[in-house]
């Protein structure tokens, strides 16, 4: 009996590029910035994020991409990649729940019309605390856990309260480590990775027994070694030579 892949609470799909459904590797050479995008979406109203997750020949996991969408209601995610180094990669496309933007959304609509204004202080507050926890050891978790304090203080003004929240700081600690629940993997995809020459070329078609002399008119791979300058003079930096049959 045939199993099928479970789709996950966000669905990932048609995921790109991929050759032959991913039966076979897309194509890249080193240094080459390349779109990786993917359909993301869930149920509801709440906010998603996305990231790519590649892994090197070594099999090595790469270093964090994030995803952005494409087009606001497209449902329609990418990032730019560039590998540098070649050999055989992998890349899948995680697309996760993000409870820190859906308050952020709530909280911009309710906190200046005055709707539940300590309730919503008070869930980011336990939000951001929640965060933190996700945060490595450093000054970026104390900066998101001093924020989570300030939330939760009902002594301070609500605009103080909220301010801290939407710190640049706590932003940028926030995107570099962000509070992923939900976590669905798409389908890990084969990427070729090729040293440079592979993207482009000149090619001559070159026949040895073409290159011979008066003396011996069948040409050897050593007399057409002679042509070789001449070749490359006129601009050409690939010999192709044609299967001998």
């Amino acid at each position: 009996m045939r199993s099928t892949r479970a789709i996950g609470r966000i669905p990932v799909r048609d995921v790109h590029p991929r050759v032959d459904c991913g039966s076979r590797p897309a194509k890249s050479v080193c240094g080459e910035t390349f779109p990786i995008t993917a359909t993301v979406f869930r149920e509801g109203h709440d906010a998603i994020g996305a990231n790519v997750v590649l892994k090197g020949p070594d099999g090595s996991r790469g270093p964090w991409t994030p995803m952005r969408e494409l087009a606001p209601g497209t449902d329609r995610w990418g990032a730019d990649v560039t590998l540098d180094v070649a050999g055989r990669w992998t890349y899948t496309v995680e697309a996760w729940s993000d409870p820190v933007a859906t308050w952020r959304h709530h909280a911009e609509i309710k906190i200046p019309a005055g709707i539940d204004t300590g309730l919503v202080l008070e869930e980011g507050g336990h939000l951001l605390e929640r965060a933190a926890g996700r945060v490595p050891r450093g000054p970026a978790r104390t900066v998101v856990r001093e924020a989570a304090r300030t939330l939760l203080d009902d002594s301070l003004p609500v605009a103080e309260r909220y301010a801290a929240a939407l710190a640049p700081a706590v932003r940028e600690a926030l995107d570099r480590h962000p509070f992923r629940e939900f976590v669905t993997a798409g389908p890990t995809m084969p990427l070729l990775v090729e040293r440079e020459r592979a993207l482009y070329g000149s090619w001559y078609e070159f026949f040895p027994r073409s290159e011979g002399t008066v003396e011996r008119p069948h040409g050897t791979f050593r007399s057409a070694a002679r042509r070789l300058p001449a070749i490359a003079a006129m601009g050409f930096d690939v010999v192709y030579l044609p299967p001998v049959h």
